[in-house]
């Protein structure tokens, strides 16, 4: 099946202007990038701004520096201090530190090593009050006091507008200034920037506005009601109204405003009142293998490791074939609805009901991995790995007898009596092993202790259906509630090991801008379900001509009922269990060619085309940009009936 672009440098190039390919004169600009996440993992962000980072320092060399937040053990741990290369940079820094606040550099230890900028809220809390009142002199916001979160973005935001300013004054008209801003919490230093007209370039990237993460999480009917929601009540009736003003002043301040993907162009140019400049999909550094075969190999490792848990974890219930087993996930922050964990839930009730109707001796394990407030692992899963390793230790200590007599026998050129090799010790040592792994109750659904167990959404909904891992289903549910690492005592893998072991990744999201779980796993050459309300999904509906084919599953949420989205996700899952070995390594296979399309080195240009339109903006004088039409952004978005 052909891909609708082909998948070389040029792949994208026919949504970009003639001049694009045009080189941006690095030398006489500096280029930095503010984010929350810079350096300090919470999301998203932090994943788009890591892999973004080796081409962009590709791209600018020593002229390219991230900005964000101090957090010392992150700092410790992550940059490695330096002095900057840049004398106008270090004048700004020792202006700030002269003033009694803390402002760190160094390389952020990540493939590229790009600078880092890192402020120390802490240092300069002390200002906060005056800073509330410039915010308010400037555009009428206010924040309340017992916001937290909203007050370390606001003096984050003064800091680096202070220095923006030292810097701009220090380096006079050359060179030029781009700032690239990151979501709400960096919004105040643009604000504050531009409020100050100091000579920069701005542009400002949302990854999801908001009030559409809040009203989604409410199970409101967003995508069709749009153009009807009264934005400022919604605002107030969260408590997120002066949250909302930051994003919103953030958005018409700058020069630029992008966004990741169109269906977050449509909801920004409701929810925000701004329709985006150019819209920036999220990518990945992609590795190819030199060997078409080796990421399949990497896929049997890691199931292999996935295996030997549900061993453990199912012991005393292990009646069904391992290699006749197919493994799911769902994994992201816990967003019950929002992921689509409900609409999940539901079809694995009925794909069980397929599977035990069809009689299909196919098993199908399915891991939840959503972190929830816990306190320790369940002592019942811990018991399941110790019983594996101790039938294993016995297994092996068996087989060494077995093999030394049996050798033995063959050096004086006789078959042996198998019943003479294996003595009574062996057998009473085997049976007490096989009484170990009886068990009167069923295998845990969750592999922690919840502390919400009776209201936690995913193990209420899992009571509703009824899927407790009995014998007679043939769904099996694990619930994870918490992120995955090499280290843990229990399923000891990192996520890309565990996402490569995996057949399938389940992501029927009704609220997600962008999607990078799905993302990662066509990278990895594993097949996944998405929908045409995620970024992810409606940019693989427009670049691939057949999605299915290549292992990705787009369930239709926006145009059919919950019920008919529901009935189609069942099938997708139940089709897929119905293939042959074969036919999911050609699938495997198929996917991971489709990688090329995510790579940064194709999607990167989306952000130098933002780059270029703010410096023209900014700069007109100096920056002059070819009267080409922009990229497309629809402004409308189809409702069913």
């Amino acid at each position: 099946m052909p891909l609708s672009r082909s998948l070389s440098m040029t792949s994208l190039s026919g949504v970009l202007p003639a001049w694009e390919e045009d080189e941006l004169p690095v030398e006489d600009l500096l280029l930095f990038e503010v984010a929350w996440e810079v350096t300090n993992k919470v999301g998203g962000i932090y994943t788009v701004i890591q892999t973004k980072a080796k081409i962009t320092v590709d791209e600018w060399g020593e002229n390219y520096y991230m900005m964000g937040p101090y957090f010392e053990q992150n700092f410790k741990t992550q940059v490695e201090g330096c002095e900057p290369p840049n004398p106008a940079i270090r004048k700004a820094m020792d202006a700030l530190i002269h003033n009694g606040c803390q402002v760190h550099f160094g390389r952020w230890l990540i493939e590229g090593s790009p600078y880092v900028i890192l402020f120390d809220i802490g240092s300069a809390a002390w200002n906060l009050d005056r800073w509330k009142g410039d915010l308010w002199q400037t555009c009428s916001i206010g924040l309340p006091y017992h916001d937290r979160e909203a007050n370390d973005s606001l003096i984050l935001g003064s800091l680096i507008a202070w220095f923006f300013k030292e810097l701009t004054d220090n380096l006079g008209d050359k060179p030029n200034v781009i700032g690239h801003f990151h979501e709400w919490q960096a919004g105040a230093g643009l604000i504050l920037s531009r409020s100050r007209k100091i000579p920069m370039a701005t542009v400002f990237t949302t990854h999801a506005t908001l009030l559409g993460r809040y009203l989604c999480a409410g199970n409101a009917d967003f995508y069709n009601n749009l153009d009807k929601f009264n934005i400022d009540k919604e605002a107030g009736e969260r408590q997120i109204y002066h949250r909302y003003c930051l994003e919103r002043a953030a958005v018409h301040c700058a020069h630029v405003f992008t966004t990741v993907s169109q269906i977050t162009a449509v909801e920004a140019n409701h929810m925000l009142h701004r329709k985006p400049d150019v819209v920036t999909p999220n990518g990945l550094n992609v590795k190819k293998f030199s060997a078409m075969h080796e990421f399949q190999n990497l896929h049997s490792t890691s199931k292999t490791r996935i295996q030997e848990f549900v061993r453990g974890h199912f012991y005393g219930h292990l009646d069904f074939n391992l290699e006749k087993t197919l493994f799911f996930f769902i994994a992201g922050r816990y967003e019950f609805s929002n992921k689509g964990a409900d609409i999940f839930l539901e079809s694995l009730s009925r794909l069980n009901y397929l599977l035990r109707v069809h009689r299909n001796d196919v098993t199908v394990v399915v891991f939840f991995i959503m972190p929830a407030k816990t306190n320790n692992f369940n002592v019942e899963s811990l018991k399941g790995q110790a019983v594996r390793k101790q039938l294993w230790d016995t297994a092996h200590t068996v087989k060494e007898k077995f093999g030394k007599k049996l050798y033995d026998a063959l050096l004086t050129g006789t078959i042996p009596d198998m019943n003479s090799i294996l003595d009574r010790d062996d057998f009473t040592i085997m049976k007490r092993a096989i009484y170990a792994t009886q068990r009167h109750s069923l295998p845990p659904v969750t592999t922690h202790n919840m502390l919400d167990d009776s209201t936690d959404p995913i193990l209420s909904n899992v009571r509703r259906i009824g899927l407790f891992n009995s014998r007679n289903d043939r769904v099996k549910i694990i619930f994870h509630p918490e992120f995955l690492s090499s280290t843990s005592p229990l399923l000891p893998m990192d996520y890309e090991d565990f996402v490569r072991g995996c057949n399938l990744g389940v992501f029927p999201s009704y609220y997600e801008p962008w999607g990078y779980t799905p993302g990662e796993c066509t990278v990895m050459g594993i097949p996944s379900v998405t929908t045409n309300l995620s970024g992810f999904g409606c940019f693989m509906e427009e670049h691939v001509s057949d999605p299915a084919a290549y292992g990705i599953y787009i369930v239709d949420r926006r145009f059919r009922s919950p019920e008919e989205s529901c009935n189609q996700l069942t099938q997708f899952m139940f089709s897929f269990c119905q293939q042959s070995r074969r036919q999911r390594i050609i699938q495997r296979n198929r996917t991971e060619r489709l990688s090329d399309l995510l790579d940064w080195r194709y999607l990167g240009r989306f952000y130098i085309h933002a780059r270029h339109l703010a410096l023209s903006r900014a700069f007109p004088e100096k920056f002059k940009m070819d009267p080409m039409a922009p990229l497309k952004v629809s402004n409308t978005v189809q409702t069913r009936d």
